[in-house]
């Protein structure tokens, strides 16, 4: 097993550096990956991103949102949270085998007096609590396993972040499962900071002395090219998404506002606007103008700014139409 060296913070470039090691490195050696994210919630390959964040709450804190290769439910990273990669053959002993990779994380944590085990499919926990998440993902003959672990991340940003507050929301993507959490910091009998805890982490991936591989700057090259290309594209995290069925309503001075409309592979579709407000013009020719726009604020925003929406609507604005869309 060898220790790949990777520094960034980027959610973008640490998933394209596990997609690099996974499709370009030596297939006749196994590679192990730690890292952190900025704050980001990373969306699995098979979710729907309207149905998993808290858009408001994103667009506040400066979120990440960044989809990943591997399936499973949303998770939330920030410098609180410690990733960690696997990149192995993908023989039947391994393939969904999640709880094989995640011993080296419970004899970590026994060693600094701290009880965890296996539960479930794919978590760790501590306590019945949940403080780790597992994923894998396998191409041709190579498995990338990860998972996170909250080592003292700020839990009220986690459930934030996470809670979608849509007022009636299907998505026909899979959901999450939102567990208890919990962070490995409260249970350390003697206090260290996440730095200590990685380099104790790396004794128990790598028993023994450390191999280490340095990317070069060609590498680096591809792996900037690779996040371009996927993971900094909206196409990729949002309009991946399989469909999403939505009802948003909002209460303005000018009347309440109801739209009712699909999300599919990230854009509006059947969309329907209904209420008690006043207008000189048939709402359904708005519907159709925003019918096949992307599901992103700033793509809604250029449509109205081209329509005469006090037409439609007496009495509420473009920033109350949006608010209600998005909020």
């Amino acid at each position: 097993m060898i220790k790949v060296v990777n520094n960034h913070t980027d959610p973008r470039i640490n998933l394209a550096l596990e997609e690099y090691v996974l499709n370009y490195l030596d297939p006749s050696e196994e590679y192990a990956i730690l890292w952190q994210n900025e704050p980001t919630v990373v969306i699995g390959r098979n979710q729907n991103t309207v149905a998993e964040v808290n858009a408001p709450f994103i667009k506040e804190k400066g979120i990440h949102v960044v989809r990943r290769l591997s399936g499973g439910g949303a998770v939330y990273h920030d410098f609180g949270n410690l990733n960690f990669t696997f990149i192995v053959d993908s023989d039947k002993s391994v393939v969904s085998n999640f709880e094989h990779f995640t011993k080296p994380v419970i004899a970590a944590l026994a060693s600094l007096g701290v009880k965890a085990e296996f539960s479930g499919r794919n978590d760790i926990t501590i306590d019945g609590k949940k403080f780790s998440g597992n994923a894998q993902y396998w191409a041709k003959n190579r498995l990338l396993h990860h998972g996170t672990i909250l080592f003292n991340s700020d839990l009220s940003v986690v459930q934030e972040a996470l809670n979608v507050r849509a007022d009636k929301l299907q998505s026909k993507g899979v959901k999450s499962v939102r567990s208890r959490v919990t962070n490995i910091y409260p249970y350390l009998e003697t206090p260290i900071t996440i730095e200590e805890f990685k380099e104790t982490l790396w004794q128990y991936l790598i028993p023994g002395e450390l191999e280490e591989y340095v990317l070069s700057e060609e590498e680096w090259a591809i792996v900037h090219e690779l996040k371009e290309k996927r993971y900094a594209r909206w196409e990729w995290n949002y309009g991946a998404s399989p469909e999403c069925e939505m009802e948003k309503e909002a209460r303005f001075t000018g009347g309440k506002l109801e739209l009712k409309l699909n999300v599919q592979e990230g854009l509006i579709q059947d969309l329907n606007i209904f209420g008690d407000f006043f207008g000189q013009r048939d709402v359904r020719e708005l519907a159709e103008k925003l019918n096949g726009t992307q599901y992103r604020e700033s793509a809604v925003s250029e449509v109205l700014a081209e329509v005469p929406l006090e037409e439609y609507f007496i009495g509420i604005t473009r920033d109350e139409f949006l608010q209600c869309l998005f909020d």
